[in-house]
């Protein structure tokens, strides 16, 4: 048996490993525009983002919460001075709405444990990034040129959304950026 390669092999062999090459550069390239100098940290981002959101729901539902039971104390309270008929049907129809709120606002633990869920799996893709990333060394990848594409819409860098708490511009901010006695000084 010939155990030399024959030149159709090889340049198979060839052709495989220029592909494999081809592979292994798009790969460098997308793991350095997941994270270039300067850019931020797209997963932090994400997982910070999703717990606001999650504590925000909560801050929400606690107040609606409260605000439900503080309606539930008055009409029971309510209720005492009445000796039923229509009125008291009127108060057990409050409290079954009353109930059907608190009901309701079990939606705010479901939602705390799905977005849970996908802070985690978002953290997981982000720990086998940073392996590849530290295997492949980040040195190495700054070097490589990624072209980010600019978005092609010129306010959207102006749209924030909803900063994260101690981020973007306070309300005093804007209340001193908006104050009316500036704007009365310039007419008079």
């Amino acid at each position: 048996m010939n155990s030399q390669p024959n030149a159709q092999d090889l340049l198979v062999l060839k052709k495989e490993l220029v592909g494999l090459f081809g592979h292994l550069q798009k790969i460098r390239k997308e793991l350095a525009a997941l994270n270039p100098p300067g850019a931020p940290d797209h997963f932090g981002s994400m997982s910070e983002q999703l717990d606001a959101i999650v504590s925000a729901t909560e801050g929400a539902t606690n107040t609606i919460m409260e605000s439900v039971e503080g309606v539930d104390t008055l009409m029971n309270e309510a209720r005492s001075y009445c000796q039923g008929g229509k009125l008291g049907d009127i108060f057990d129809q409050v409290t079954e709405r009353v109930n059907t709120v608190f009901e309701a606002c079990s939606f705010q633990d479901i939602t705390g444990q799905r977005i849970t869920k996908v802070v985690n799996s978002l953290k997981f893709v982000e720990e086998r990034i940073n392996a590849i990333i530290f295997t492949w060394g980040r040195d190495e990848l700054t070097k490589v040129v990624v072209e980010i594409k600019e978005d092609k819409d010129p306010d959207k860098k102006l749209l924030h959304g909803p900063q994260l708490p101690g981020q973007g511009v306070s309300q005093a901010e804007v209340d001193k950026m908006l104050a009316q006695t500036d704007i009365d000084k310039l007419f008079g």
